[in-house]
């Protein structure tokens, strides 16, 4: 009986120590994460509950010459309702008043909200959407609404701000306006003023908002204000003539149109500061309509044709090698130049005539010849006039992505016997729209190259920032005397020239056409071949106020490609506009899509918002930015992807597809 008593005591003395040494570990175990790995715990609770939400700053203003707005950002709110915070007496007391008001905003009948509201409040959802995208006197509204207006803690109101950037013009100089963009995997587009100033003044610093996590993936404010308010951006004035881009632009368009054209730009340059007054650059969609697609004017770089003759031309006077009476045999329209046949467009040829005449005609044959028999046996020479002219160099505008020019030497695979005859008439070597028409200007600025500019200052509401001033690239490109020789025959070019179809007594001109192959190197080009129409100049023609380039590219052949016909016209245009300060443009249709009744798309857009929350709903047909923000705005978080603009043509996630978390979704518009 001893035995078995002592047996039963062993057996407690064991359990007792059991719980005694369990309970040891518990009280440590407890030490240790109150005491030694407390404050890893306490931050990952943190995290996990408590997040700090960037708060994007409102990006600064880009306004025209003028002062007005090109380019700004609109803050948008989003109002959300914490259904479980308001006390019972409140939420009876004042659910009431808040239908109603929601009732009068968005036209529903009121107990449907009331309904709305009562669920969400059975269902504990402390997240519920009452309207997004909301202006701020919207917001305000919504803010004096019964319940709402009794705040955060005490009403359960959740309000999120964003900012959206907005083009008042349009699509008018969008591209050149720019912005700044980052994709999912957080790589950064930039072209524009937008995009080359966005770092440096227009960002400015973001503010942050601690959020609080719900349940649900949901994350709710902490409080109704910013722990850290975001500093705005400053404003950017930028150097474009509102008047004269309206005018560049519709002029530009209209002859693409008619010539059906691939793409084209112009742009217009104040002669004596280089500040950019206007720059249009339009592609055509696969629709046939033209929109700011990209900076052509400044990062297209390609064979300038016979624009770049004036250079040519320059150079041999300049070195003295001939004289503008020089007589130059230009055959009868054909000439074989180290086995190849160098041709004239006029039939029959020119047969012998001067120097000056040559440019005026734009004969090929001319200025090949002059340059064959001047340089070829010292090609340095002439290329070292064009470096002088720092042609070879890149202007290094501000502007993000400019074309890299290129002019070939001695020991390049472009070179050959025949590369110094080519690039006399423009061919084997590149040049950007921006960089010709720079040359240009500095021939109407009696020889100064001033940088094109883009910015005249950086302000903060009136106060100047920094400002930016005219920027000498040479002082003096080349002698008096050479100056006003090319200047004569820039003028006669209009007069007597290839241009004398633009020649007008009442308005003067000067400048150069241009015409040459693009693509020729392509099997297909007897067949279809395309050309490059251009024309660069100044005007008036004694007094130069303004200088401007026109590039059209792939013109319809059958309609006509010769820089006079294409280009020289929209040049024309924009200078006699400018000249006699025409108030009256042409009415023309607008790039914008116009939606056909604001409040039916409303309703379309309000009831597919409603109806689809992790479902990709159809967006083929909805307007571009409602299909955007109806997707970007999902309970699922997805990236989405805008191609081009206007009405949405094509969607790469068919409708009915239920959407996953970080899911791409590309929408096509035009």
């Amino acid at each position: 009986m001893e035995t078995k008593e002592n047996n039963i005591l062993n057996r407690l003395y064991f359990v007792a120590g059991c719980m005694f040494v369990f309970a040891i570990a518990v009280v440590f175990k407890l030490f240790s994460i109150q005491f030694i790995h407390g404050d890893k715990y306490r931050d990952l609770a943190e995290k996990r509950t408590v997040k700090n939400v960037v708060i994007p700053a409102n990006r600064g203003n880009v306004y025209a010459a003028d002062g007005s707005l090109l380019a700004t950002s609109v803050p948008k709110y989003d109002i959300r309702f914490d259904a479980v915070t308001p006390s019972n007496k409140n939420f009876k007391a004042y659910i009431s008043g808040l239908s109603d008001s929601l009732s009068t905003y968005f036209g529903k009948p009121s107990n449907h909200y009331q309904k709305l509201l009562g669920k969400a409040r059975a269902n504990k959802n402390r997240y519920f959407l009452l309207a997004r995208n909301l202006s701020y006197s919207d917001y305000i509204r919504f803010r004096s609404f019964p319940l709402l207006n009794l705040g955060a803690f005490k009403g359960g109101l959740i309000v999120e701000q964003t900012t959206k950037r907005e083009h008042p013009m349009g699509g008018i100089a969008q591209r050149t306006i720019g912005y700044e963009r980052f994709d999912e995997d957080g790589n950064v587009t930039r072209p524009g003023i937008d995009g080359a100033f966005g770092v440096k003044y227009l960002r400015g610093e973001d503010g942050h908002r601690l959020k609080q996590k719900i349940g649900k993936g949901q994350w709710k404010p902490v409080a109704d204000f910013n722990q850290v308010e975001p500093k705005d951006g400053y404003d950017v004035v930028t150097t474009i003539d509102v008047n004269i881009q309206d005018i560049a632009h519709h002029s530009l368009l209209a002859q693409l149109e008619y010539y059906e054209a691939e793409h084209g730009c112009a742009v217009v340059m104040d002669v004596k500061s280089g500040e950019v007054k206007a720059i249009s650059n339009l592609g055509r969609n696969s629709e046939g309509k033209y929109y700011e697609r990209l900076n052509y004017a400044v990062g297209e770089s390609h064979e300038p044709g016979s624009t770049f003759k004036v250079m040519a031309l320059m150079a041999a006077l300049e070195d003295k090698v001939i004289d503008t009476s020089t007589v130059i045999d230009t055959k009868k329209g054909v000439k074989r130049f180290y086995g190849r046949n160098i041709y004239d467009s006029h039939k029959g040829g020119y047969g012998k005539i001067s120097a000056a005449r040559v440019l005026e005609v734009s004969s090929n044959i001319g200025m090949a010849t002059i340059v064959d028999e001047h340089y070829s046996k010292k090609p340095e020479r002439f290329l070292n006039r064009l470096k002088s002219w720092g042609l070879q160099e890149p202007l290094r505008v501000s502007i993000i992505g400019e074309g890299k020019p290129e002019i070939p030497e001695p020991g390049d695979k472009k070179w050959s016997k025949n590369a110094l005859p080519s690039m006399a008439y423009g061919y084997n070597l590149s040049q950007t729209p921006l960089q010709t028409l720079a040359f240009y200007n500095a021939i109407a600025n009696n020889g100064e190259m001033v940088k094109p500019r883009f910015i005249r200052e950086v302000k903060e509401f009136d106060q100047e920032i920094e400002s930016f001033e005219k920027e000498v690239i040479n002082k003096k490109i080349c002698s008096s005397k050479t100056l006003n020789e090319i200047r004569a025959i820039l003028k006669n070019t209009v007069i007597r020239g290839t241009g004398e179809r633009l020649y007008s007594k009442n308005f003067s001109m000067s400048g150069k056409t241009g015409t040459a192959q693009t693509e020729y190197w392509m099997k297909d080009w007897e067949e279809n071949k395309r050309y490059i129409s251009s024309f660069a100049g100044y005007f008036p023609a004694d007094n130069p106020k303004y200088s401007c380039i026109v590039v059209i590219h792939k013109p319809s052949t059958e309609k006509g490609y010769y820089g006079a016909d294409v280009s020289g016209p929209v040049f024309k245009t924009i200078a006699q506009k400018i000249f006699t300060d025409t108030p009256i443009v042409e009415e023309i249709n607008s790039l914008q899509v116009i939606n056909a009744t604001a409040e039916n798309d409303f309703e379309k857009f309000y009831k597919t918002a409603q109806t689809y929350k992790t479902i990709m709903p159809k967006v083929e047909g909805m307007p571009a930015m409602d299909a955007l923000a109806l997707l970007e705005n999902m309970q699922v978080d997805v990236n989405v992807r805008l191609v081009g603009s206007g009405t949405v043509k094509k969607q790469s996630i068919k409708n009915g597809i239920k959407l996953k978390k970080g899911q791409t979704i590309i929408i096509e518009a035009s």
